[in-house]
């Protein structure tokens, strides 16, 4: 039914993108802001999964991946994050498979 072509699970497809690193993460939780319970909904909602939570309970950001698709600035709003387009030719470029 492909053609031939065996299909990727979503995570062999986002293992071939590229991510370019940048000094100043595009991505971060505004001072004070560190337990606000929408950072928990961030957890949940990130298709990436750049948001978890650590031994002591706090939601921690990892910086490693990101989608660029702004699913937690929505969940999260600018009071929580502040969020920024990458910087040119950095952030993740995506390769179909």
């Amino acid at each position: 039914m492909n053609g031939g072509k065996e299909s990727l699970n979503l995570k062999a497809k986002l293992g071939l993108n590229v991510f370019k690193e940048n000094k100043n993460f595009h991505i971060s939780v505004n001072p004070g802001k560190e337990n606000d319970p929408r950072l928990f909904y961030a957890v949940l909602a990130c298709p990436a999964g750049l948001y978890s939570v650590n031994d002591a309970g706090a939601v921690e950001l990892s910086q490693d991946g990101c989608l660029e698709c702004g699913t937690c600035k929505i969940i999260c709003s600018d009071e929580v994050l502040t969020w920024r387009y990458p910087d040119g030719a950095t952030g993740v470029q995506f390769r179909f498979g």
